[in-house]
């Protein structure tokens, strides 16, 4: 079988040494575009460096010593608009972007590119990036975070990177934030041409130019590396253009990305449009794809190999060659010279690096899931103490029912409107929460309290908002952005599963995206129903390493955890979903109506000593029964307690509050008290809580010596909601637990 890698490699050598070269209709000069004969070596370079380090990868994978082999061959034009940008413009990339990365570092002192890519090759912990976690682009101090090849994944947050410039700017947060990203920097994101396609493409370039058409500012350079093909599927000929070139708020520029010339003129006008004007800018570069898909990928089977010579002749590399030679920087003779003095040198690295150390254990593996404490001084940065006067003029609406008791939104309502005053870099965004107040008026007048600023109507694409969400995390802001309903969530999981997530994992660390995402969602709505509004399914957020889910079921409790989520995002920098319980919004009442059990006072910060422990409430110190529940379903136990009660079962109840992580140790301890466990889990049968639940407290008797302990769980039907009174024909409710729990008591008692 003929080694293509070993054919590409020679056949440069060969082609340059002949002057068989590529040929071009572009006929500008260095000094057409303001290069120097020196930038022009030096963007080669940063092409043969890319370029070798792919071929070199390729080596190491055949023997067992790389593992990941995506590579840049094809796309080495990006050094020219790499050169183009500033080092402190944040670069969201895809992963043939090597020569984007290595022409970066050239601009700040004391990198080391190619040792530091061949470490990330070799999944060596001294990958300065991920720490030998998965081979990655990116640097902390290039002012690039790490992508994986999730497709397109990365262009939402860019946008919402993008938007966050100006907007620290506006709320005059630049030197306190003290980031690396001045107010006029902007953003780049390169993608390719069959991610175009992707919704999360779409729905950022669609936002983008949303923002622009109103005059927003949005200062990003989106880069289509148009290949023309998206692993084994052509690309339409003129379909990115024909998509692109005439979209409104969206300025459409075009440049020959195998020409390192055009490629560098065009990205300058595209810097210019973006930084001066604050407007977005679709750069569409035409190059090639040389190498395959990846190392695994064998071209010929759906290729033909004419096609195949046809392109590898086109390699970039050779162009460069021929404007190196038309312009008499180098001869041929200096052209090869660099070309195999690069490759030696990159075989010579990857030796050593080979050799360095591993991840030995999961718990180095682990250890960048969560990210680092920020010093105080940093997370207190931007945390301020409110005044009584000013607490005062901040609650001048609400003076007459500050001393009542409150429903579960009204005081969620309140306890942002002090969160906002106390930090001054939350800002919220979402569908309908600016003049309306969201849907359940829950942001109510912060509005009109802190601005439009700091309280964002966006448009209805709940990736945009995630998106926007992340990208303003990147600038130091907070964000609390709002999903109107759980099932919304769905369109975007994975903004937070392959973006929000994994971010501390795959840079060590380095970045994380710290944020508050309010949920509202579960099910028990009257007169609302269907899956999409009354939704009772949060497992696609149980299995993201590092989550923290909180699920409040009254008011008390949503004030104490929306506080400690802040906290936790400011000081911790961790990813909190709080999952708001629509149906206990506006319940005042328990047992009886107007008995007003299920409404509290407020708390002002001032007498709340707010800590980030995540642990349960319970309910009561009886000992006949334990009901486990939270939510939607603690509201129904707590109700089923007092009839059972009456009955002679004495129940303790627990109400996890924080449904990620569990908080095993005090679940445990007040279980194993009783005689019998209830589960309540208001969501479905497959993929509740209540299987992990049953898990860990089987486990934990398994470790006892104590008498085994009968576990029951009541959850709802596997089922999506109906609409109207048919919904409560598949969800746990009071009578429900009553019969379980008694019939559960008196089986040990026959």
């Amino acid at each position: 079988m003929i080694d293509r890698n070993k054919l590409v490699r020679d056949n440069f050598i060969n082609a340059v040494n002949t002057e068989t070269l590529p040929t071009s209709v572009i006929t500008l000069t260095p000094s057409d575009v303001g290069l120097s004969h020196t930038d022009v070596i030096d963007l080669f370079e940063t092409q043969v460096i890319s370029r070798h380090l792919d071929l070199q990868s390729r080596i190491m994978q055949k023997k067992g010593q790389s593992f990941y082999t995506i590579g840049s061959s094809g796309h080495e034009g990006n050094a020219a608009y790499a050169k183009a940008f500033r080092p402190t413009d944040m670069a969201f990339l895809h992963y043939r972007s090597g020569a984007f990365m290595i022409q970066r570092s050239k601009q700040v002192p004391g990198q080391t590119p190619i040792y530091d890519m061949l470490l990330s090759f070799a999944a060596s912990t001294g990958d300065p990036i991920s720490g030998g976690r998965h081979k990655v682009l990116g640097s902390k101090t290039l002012n690039i975070p790490p992508q994986t090849s999730t497709i397109a994944s990365h262009l939402p947050k860019a946008m919402g990177a993008a938007f966050s410039v100006q907007l620290v700017k506006r709320l005059a947060l630049s030197d306190k934030l003290s980031l690396n990203m001045p107010d006029d920097s902007l953003i780049v994101c390169n993608f390719g041409d069959a991610s175009s396609n992707h919704s999360t493409t779409q729905g950022a370039l669609n936002a983008s130019a949303w923002a622009a058409y109103q005059s927003i500012p949005m200062p990003i350079v989106y880069i289509c590396e148009d290949n023309g093909i998206g692993i084994s599927t052509a690309t339409p000929e003129g379909w990115i253009a024909a998509n692109y070139k005439d979209r409104s708020g969206l300025n459409y520029l075009y440049c020959d990305g195998l020409n390192l010339l055009d490629t560098y003129q065009k990205a300058k006008q595209a810097e210019k449009i973006a930084r001066e004007q604050g407007k977005p800018v679709f750069l569409h570069m035409r190059t090639v794809r040389i190498l395959g898909h990846a190392g695994s990928d064998t071209e010929f089977v759906y290729r033909e190999m004419k096609d195949i010579e046809a392109t590898e002749f086109n390699d970039p590399l050779l162009h460069s060659a021929r404007i190196l030679l038309e312009n008499n920087i180098l001869t041929k003779e200096d052209i090869v010279k660099i070309y195999q003095e690069v490759e030696q040198q990159i075989a010579q690295v990857a030796e050593a690096v080979v050799t360095k150390a591993k991840l030995k254990n999961a718990e180095e593996v682990m250890a960048s899931i969560n990210p680092p404490f920020l010093p105080e001084a940093i997370s207190r940065r931007y945390h301020q103490v409110v005044s009584e006067e000013q607490r005062k003029a901040l609650f001048a609406h609400e003076t007459h029912n500050l001393n009542k008791k409150q429903h579960c939104a009204k005081l969620l309502n309140w306890a942002l409107m002090d969160l906002m005053a106390e930090n001054e870099n939350i800002v919220m965004c979402g569908e309908d929460i600016a003049q309306k107040g969201g849907v359940y008026n829950i942001t109510t007048k912060l509005s009109q309290r802190f601005g439009k600023n700091r309280v964002i109507n966006t448009l209805l694409d709940e990736q945009s908002i995630l998106g926007l969400a992340i990208g303003m995390a990147h600038n130091g802001l907070l964000p609390i952005p709002e999903i109107q309903f759980l099932a919304y969530a769905h369109n975007a999981e994975d903004q937070i599963r392959g973006e929000a997530a994994t971010l501390p994992f795959f840079s060590n660390g380095q970045f994380s995206n710290a944020m508050v995402i309010r949920i509202a969602g579960l099910a028990y709505q009257k007169g609302f129903g269907g899956h999409f509004h009354n939704d009772n399914s949060f497992a696609v957020f149980r299995d993201i390493p590092g989550l923290i889910i909180a699920c409040p079921s009254n008011g008390a409790d949503a004030v104490a955890m929306m506080r400690t989520s802040v906290k936790l995002a400011r000081e911790q920098q961790r990813l909190v979903i709080f999952l708001e319980p629509i149906a206990l919004y506006m319940t005042k009442d328990l047992h009886d109506e107007g008995d007003g059990l299920w409404t509290s006072n407020y708390l002002i910060p001032a007498d709340d000593n707010v800590d980030s422990t995540m642990v349960i409430n319970t309910f009561g110190k009886g000992k006949d029964l334990c009901i486990i529940s939270y939510g939607n379903g603690y509201y129904l136990s707590r109700q089923a307690e007092k009839i059972l009660n009456e009955q002679g079962i004495k129940c303790r109840i627990i109400d996890l509050c924080w449904l990620a992580p569990l908080d095993a140790k005090g679940i445990i301890e007040q279980a194993l008290q009783c005689q019998h466990i209830l589960i309540v889990d208001e969501c479905r049968q497959t993929g509740s809580i209540s299987e992990a639940l049953v898990t860990l407290l089987v486990e934990a008797q398994a470790d006892s010596n104590e008498k085994k302990i009968e576990v029951k769980r009541i959850t709802a039907k596997d089922s999506f909601i109906p609409l109207g009174a048919a919904a409560y024909h598949v969800l746990p409710s009071t009578q429900e637990i009553v019969d379980t729990a008694k019939a559960l008591v008196h089986k040990d008692n026959q």
